[in-house]
């Protein structure tokens, strides 16, 4: 409340309440006096003419009556005028006519009774006062509104006043509050301009003390703030100054940084250039001793050369891991790593990183075991690339620290919200283990637990480094628990979507038979009884008692043995059931078994999908006998008939791949481009697919792709890329893409029943295609090689590439030598426009028509140079085109001769 209102309140409020109350107190009292002063006029008059109303009524003497009743009437203001006898009989009414009153009896004393605005005087006109006989009583009546009026005057007197008074009275405050509050505004407002920086005022000092002290110490002050102002002012210009030179000095440390940056910068540039430069140069030798050891190993070697090519396999396999690890660590460091985000099965994938690094755990005897629990939803979104990479190089971590013992791999669900899912994934292993010294520097980049690790065990130190990026980029984290001597856990977290994941169905539902089961190993033994027990089959012990319908036997290497593997043998024919044996060696280590009830073998470590597929075959003899031995239901084919869709450009792949396949239980469509297998596709289904993937319009991923949108059966189809040339990131890419599996031409008949296997459970019948033919029936046509050139033609070659059949082996040699003179041309006038896309279909395609013909020579050069143009581009390919354009003409030299051979044959 500011100090004027209270001014007008205390000077203005005050008074007139003081006028208020005692107005109030003059109208009580005013109109207690004039009730009394009226009340005690009637009564002394009732009382003053009571003895002469008495004797008039005594004498009978109206018109006395009259008179003195009138006269109280006329003299007293009275309304009207009643004379009642004892007996209550009106002798007399004047006036206003009142009702008759109730009364019966005359009143004791002289009174007056108040009833709202009318008053009743009583008076008992009693004889005992005059000492005669007789008596009745006066009844009058007076109108109090008169009075009401009086008071309603003498209020509306006292307001007027009161008005009068409170205008005064404002008059004066309004008056007094400005004299003394307008010094206070202005120094108020005085303030408000100091405070806003106006130092350039003065006020004038009033009259009184107080108020000219008040003016004289703003105007001091604002003095103050003017002196103050000049001072700093000086203050900044000399501050100014000083910066302005401390400005100079850092502007010219910013170019001299900017500059050290900028030559930052180039050094970096140079340097992953330089390493991505030096990559693909390695890459580019390395493919071709690759190749050259591939064709090596197809010829006659003896054991001490096998050994040999196997180190040098091992070793290149080695480099190849290293440069991949610097390419990926210098992505990681320019942050042109992105991640894609497509449907992951976390079983297929974890079963795909557990066959890779299988033959290492065979080699080493280890236990190599992977586990994913039920909980985790399928299918999940995100980069299946990257999570193999991680996991490849835990557990690839894991075998090469680990002598003895075991390598467990465990996937389970940490949280779910909605959609968003968190996976926890850990890698235990028995090795060397890790101090605490050597956990906290063990993700950084070239850092090994030990300076000698990298000699005793290889690798480049930076593995951890990148999976920790990795991990880190998509969103998890990772650790480690260790103990020095007694092995190592890494576990990271991976947060993915499952936006329409479920939980994963059996692979396969059994009908409850007993399984009998001999497995040492406890996690392995473990993770067993759990599969069987979800695929609904009844696991036992080994010594358990009650009649199995199949043996399970997992074997070391020690078992093995000649006298071990005896007993088991008598054991296995004892069975009465078919057996499965799982062990832990290599296939080419794995003894003869004679398996009279049926069986198979799986070698450790198996994948989940293996696993059943062993036990659909075990088991579905025995339900079709049980279903043969029931009179009423009928017999039902042994066999299914399996579709194979092959879509390949170049019709000799397309014939050879048939003539490989072809049997009464496969049945084989062709496809000549991915438009062809589209519109089969709307119309049909395969089992499996076998797709090539450089092909005109629609290349393979393209066309696969589009086969998965089709419908649901389309979109569970395994599609396997064939291609006569793959590194190592295109065939992450193209399983990232949504491919199964990737095959590098040529393809064996090993290859393609693994294939089946795999896939479908089936396998091509060894028994229709003769054996690989060792020797050569025409022997003109083996050019022998010199001593640093491989055969310009190999007949032995091309027949084991064609499953034995001779006559195909040069039936397709025969398709590529007429194809050459146009593929020459093609592939000049490709490289004459640099028309790099358009020179790599056409060399992918020679590189893919001659892996299926004996043309050691001419498949070597061919696979060079397509190596050289995916790494390089166009540099360098001279010298390469000007050896394959010799190849090719030595090639088309022998076409006599092979045609020769060929009507030999007919």
């Amino acid at each position: 409340m500011s100090l004027n209102t209270r001014l007008l309140f205390a000077l203005l409020g005050f008074p007139l309440l003081v006028y208020a109350m005692m107005a109030i107190l003059l109208m009580v009292q005013s109109n207690a006096a004039e009730r009394d002063a009226l009340k005690e006029r009637l009564e002394d008059a009732g009382q003053l003419l009571a003895p002469s109303l008495q004797i008039a009524m005594t004498d009978a003497n109206p018109e006395r009556l009259e008179r003195l009743a009138r006269k109280l009437l006329d003299h007293h203001g009275l309304n009207a005028v009643s004379l009642f006898d004892e007996q209550g009989n009106r002798l007399l009414a004047l006036g206003r006519t009142v009702p008759a009153s109730p009364r019966m009896a005359p009143p004791a004393t002289t009174r007056v009774v108040e009833e709202e605005n009318l008053w009743r005087l009583l008076v008992p006109l009693n004889g005992a006062l005059l000492e005669t006989t007789g008596s009745g009583w006066l009844e009058a009546e007076v109108d109090t509104r008169q009075m009401a009026l009086e008071r309603y005057k003498l209020l509306a007197s006292l307001s007027l006043g009161g008005m009068l008074l409170g205008l005064l009275l404002f008059l004066g405050a309004f008056a007094v509050s400005r004299y003394i509050s307008r010094p206070i505004e202005d120094a108020n407002q005085a303030l408000y301009r100091l405070s806003r920086g106006d130092y350039r005022l003065h006020l004038t000092p009033a009259r009184p003390a107080e108020l000219r002290q008040l003016a004289i110490h703003v105007n001091s002050l604002a003095e103050h703030f003017q002196q103050a102002q000049r001072d700093m002012q000086n203050q900044i210009e000399q501050a100014t100054s000083e910066l302005q030179e401390s400005m100079e000095t850092i502007e010219e440390q910013n170019i001299k940084l900017d500059l050290a940056h900028r030559s930052a910068l180039r050094a970096n540039a140079v340097k992953s250039e330089f390493l991505a430069n030096m990559s693909h140069e390695i890459r580019t030798p390395l493919n071709g001793i690759i190749g050259f050891c591939r064709l090596l190993g197809r010829s006659t070697l003896d054991a001490r050369q096998q050994e040999w090519l196997e180190h040098v396999h091992r070793a290149c396999d080695n480099l190849l891991m290293l440069v991949n690890d610097v390419l990926d660590f210098s992505k990681l460091e320019a942050n042109r790593l992105t991640l894609e985000e497509v449907d992951i099965d976390i079983v297929s994938l974890l079963d795909e990183v557990i066959g890779l690094h299988a033959p290492e755990a065979q080699r080493k005897r280890l236990h190599l075991v992977a586990m994913v629990y039920d909980d985790v939803p399928t299918p999940l979104t995100g980069d299946p690339l990257r999570i193999h990479q991680v996991l490849s190089n835990l557990v690839g971590n894991a075998l090469k620290f680990t002598q003895t013992g075991e390598v467990i791999v465990r996937v389970m669900l940490d949280t779910q919200e909605g959609q968003h899912v968190v996976l926890r994934t850990s890698v235990s292993d028995t090795g060397i283990g890790l101090s605490d010294e050597h956990q906290k520097k063990l993700f950084s980049a070239f850092a090994q637990a030990e300076p000698s690790h990298s000699r005793q065990f290889g690798g480049s130190g930076l593995g951890l480094t990148i999976c920790r990026q990795l991990i880190e980029r998509m969103g998890g984290e990772i650790e480690v628990e260790s103990e020095l001597g007694a092995g190592s856990t890494f576990s990271f977290t991976l947060p993915l979507l499952a936006s329409q994941g479920g939980e994963r169905p059996p692979e396969l539902r059994l009908d409850s038979p007993m399984v009998r089961l001999y497995e040492q190993h406890v996690p392995t033994r473990h993770a067993l009884e759990y599969l069987l027990e979800r695929w609904g089959a009844t696991p036992v012990g080994f010594n358990a008692s009650g009649q199995q319908e199949l043996l399970i036997l997992g074997l070391e290497q020690q078992e093995l043995g000649e006298e071990q593997r005896a007993y088991w043998q008598r054991l296995i024919e004892q069975a009465n059931c078919p057996v499965l044996i799982l062990a832990n060696v290599a296939s080419f280590e794995l003894p003869p078994w004679t398996l009279p009830h049926g069986g198979e073998m799986l070698c450790k470590p198996f994948t989940r999908a293996q696993l059943a597929t062993a036990l659909r075959h075990l088991f579905q003899p025995t339900q079709k006998a049980l279903a043969k031995a029931e009179p009423a239901l009928p017999s039902t084919p042994a066999t299914s008939v399996i579709d194979i869709l092959i879509v390949d450009d170049n019709a000799s792949n397309r014939e050879l791949l048939k003539a490989m396949l072809e049997t009464e239980q496969l049945r084989i469509t062709l496809a000549g481009s991915g438009q062809e297998a589209l519109a089969y596709a709307l119309d049909h289904t395969a089992d499996i697919v076998l797709m090539d993937i450089r092909m005109p319009d629609m290349d393979g991923v393209q066309t696969s792709q589009a086969l998965r949108r089709i419908n649901s059966r389309w979109s569970r189809c395994p599609i396997v890329a064939v291609t006569a040339h793959a590194l190592s990131s295109e065939r992450q890419q193209w399983l990232a893409a949504g491919l199964d599996d990737v095959l590098i031409k040529p393809i064996d008949e090993t290859q393609l029943q693994q294939l089946l296997q795999r896939f479908l459970g089936v396998a091509a019948n060894p028994a229709a295609r003769p054996a690989a033919t060792p020797a050569l029936s025409a022997a003109p046509l083996a050019t022998l090689p010199a001593a640093e050139t491989l055969p310009t033609i190999d007949l032995a070659l091309g027949t084991r590439l064609a499953g034995g059949k001779e006559r195909i082996a040069l039936e397709q040699l025969l398709r590529l030598i007429d194809s050459l003179e146009d593929t020459r041309h093609k592939v000049a006038d490709a490289y004459a426009l640099k028309d790099l896309d358009a020179l790599l279909d056409e060399v992918h395609g020679l590189n893919g028509a001659s892996r299926y013909c004996g043309a050691p020579e001419l498949a070597l050069l061919v696979e060079a140079l397509e190596t050289r143009l995916r790494t390089s581009g166009l540099n360098h390919a001279d010298a390469l085109l000007d050896e394959l354009y010799s190849a090719m003409e030595r090639l088309s030299a022998e076409r006599r001769r092979v045609e020769a051979a060929l009507e030999e044959m007919r």
